[in-house]
């Protein structure tokens, strides 16, 4: 089945696209996603190719996941995602955790920004949300700048829950953090929280907005009426 589905992909592929993709993927050298390869496929293209093969084993799954084809991984964790949704729906615990862990003993394969934000919060995100959260610490305290943006994108499953303690600490761990990526996620996930508590919001705002990166309080306020994001944007 492995072979037939890097096929389906290969029939898929559009170079004039995948050229594209790598330019906005960053993959040139010295990039966030140096040596990425990409076929040029679209992502519902990819998501149709992925339930086509949703009975694939984690077997196959994961030896698919460790692909240098971009659309191979993303492939691959779609079918993870499906498969610990349905395992949820089941409450297949069991089955949930076994992905759980597949999905944490791969990160070094979950490494663009795409990646990590159609995945992190639908199943490690969700899996936490009655469950004990210090891998997403240990994850935000990581070398790896992947690792960090899934420990952000994971808490989006709790801001949907009104719960936002995690996302605070998270965000103030990774407050000093130089990259863009982080940046960006941290901003995203205060603005989600915004969504359904400002007054949640705008107290981290408060705390930091004379010192955090512009990026991820631009991303945090963009929300906010013109006053108040022209008061924040004033160090």
């Amino acid at each position: 089945m492995l072979s037939k589905i890097k096929q389906d992909l290969k029939n898929l592929a559009n170079p004039k696209q995948a050229k594209l993709l790598q330019g906005f993927f960053k993959t040139g050298k010295g990039q966030y996603g140096e040596g990425d390869i990409f076929l040029g496929i679209k992502v519902p293209e990819q998501r149709k190719v992925a339930k086509k093969y949703s009975e694939l084993t984690l077997t196959s799954l994961t030896k698919l996941l460790k692909s240098k084809i971009h659309e191979e991984r993303l492939v691959a964790l779609l079918i993870l995602t499906a498969k610990y949704q349905k395992a949820a729906k089941d409450n297949n615990e069991k089955e949930q955790t076994k992905l759980v862990n597949c999905y944490l003993s791969n990160t070094k394969y979950i490494n663009n920004w795409d990646l990590v934000d159609l995945t992190a919060h639908k199943i490690l995100g969700h899996y936490l949300l009655k469950r004990n959260r210090k891998v997403l610490y240990e994850l935000a305290k990581s070398s790896s700048l992947w690792e960090k943006r899934i420990s952000v994108i994971a808490t989006f499953e709790f801001i949907r829950n009104k719960q936002y303690d995690d996302n605070i600490k998270i965000a103030e761990i990774l407050l000093n953090d130089t990259h863009d990526l982080i940046h960006k996620a941290v901003g995203w996930m205060l603005r989600e929280i915004g969504k359904k508590d400002q007054a949640v919001e705008e107290r981290f705002l408060k705390k930091h907005y004379k010192t955090m990166p512009r990026t991820m309080l631009r991303y945090a306020i963009e929300r906010f009426s013109d006053k108040k994001r022209k008061f924040y944007m004033k160090k």
